[in-house]
């Protein structure tokens, strides 16, 4: 094991798919959303030079690129920077990458990861504060990974640019510079397999992303009050794990959810959805969520940190549970 931070196993993952296939390629130079001067992405300007490629900046142009190469073979990762930036490209994601292999009836794969950046930023505004996970959660035929640490960063990276399937990859602006550990070594982390962050058996806090943290901060608090929080970190929406969520609900009987998206078929609702459907007899208190609300983000941070669902009230939402 080594301490490296999220940018660097990100870009580590990367760097070590394009030695193992060269078949692997950069469509676009802002790598990892942390641009393209920063340190950490010199080693794959330098080494792969002939595998990155530089279109005009125009979304939809760069998606079509990379996803018409993907459907001729090459393994294409697009980092996009902010989320906000994908709507100009939502139909090469949505109707060209995720449906090839439909439209096709199995005989075209594109295995293409659109890399994007989401949530609360700081000073982000509406434009660059989007969070669309949920919006993309409708859209039949695309894989979605959250990671929430620098070791999940990298295995989820390294499944996305191996899978056969259009993956959009979302990271949070806010993990990039945090630390954590990583095995030496290859790496990989499955879609589809939650993770337990933390055990315990009063109420099961399920969330992705930055919200894990928030959620592992609230969990702190929350243990010197005599409660136990047991945090499932989904890593992915699809494919989606939904027996852990059902097994800790099992072990804990209450139910809360934070997600940085609004709460109109979000992933809290979602999830909580799927506690009605599958586990309404394992709850033992109406299930909260924590999201952002459904409003503009402002260019001032005091208002924008107002809208983020935080440890606090994440904390709260758990009181409420477990009162």
């Amino acid at each position: 094991m080594r301490t490296i931070t999220y940018a660097e196993a990100l870009v580590e993952a990367i760097a070590e798919c394009m030695t193992e296939d060269d078949n692997v390629a950069l469509i676009w130079a802002s790598i990892m959303g942390v641009g393209g001067n920063n340190e950490h992405v010199e080693r794959i300007k330098t080494e792969f030079a002939d595998r990155i490629f530089h279109p005009p900046i125009s979304e939809a142009g760069i998606c079509a690129i990379a996803t018409g190469a993907a459907m001729d073979g090459v393994r294409t990762i697009v980092p996009m920077g902010t989320a906000s930036f994908m709507f100009r490209a939502w139909d090469q994601i949505i109707h060209e990458a995720g449906s090839a292999h439909y439209m096709s009836n199995g005989r075209v794969k594109a295995p293409v990861v659109f890399h994007v950046v989401h949530g609360l930023r700081g000073g982000g505004s509406v434009q660059h504060s989007q969070s669309p996970q949920s919006m993309l959660w409708n859209a039949p035929g695309i894989e979605i990974a959250l990671p929430s640490c620098p070791a999940d960063a990298k295995g989820l990276m390294r499944t996305a640019i191996k899978s056969d399937n259009p993956t959009v990859f979302i990271d949070h602006q806010r993990l990039n510079r945090t630390s954590g550990e990583v095995p030496d070594g290859i790496h990989d982390v499955p879609f589809g397999v939650a993770d337990i962050k933390r055990a315990g058996g009063d109420v099961t806090i399920v969330a992705t992303s930055l919200q894990v943290n928030q959620a592992l901060e609230a969990a702190d608090v929350l243990a010197g009050e005599g409660i136990e929080a047991e945090i499932v970190d989904l890593r992915s929406l699809v494919p989606l794990d939904e027996d852990a969520v059902l097994k800790s609900l099992a072990k804990t009987g209450r139910l809360v959810v934070a997600d940085e998206a609004p709460p109109r078929c979000s992933i809290a609702s979602e999830i909580i959805a799927l506690a009605a459907e599958k586990g309404m007899d394992l709850l033992k208190a109406p299930p909260q969520r924590v999201n952002r609300p459904p409003v503009h983000v402002s260019v001032s941070k005091p208002l924008e940190d107002h809208l983020m669902p935080g440890p606090k009230r994440i904390a709260e939402a758990v009181r409420t549970v477990c009162g």
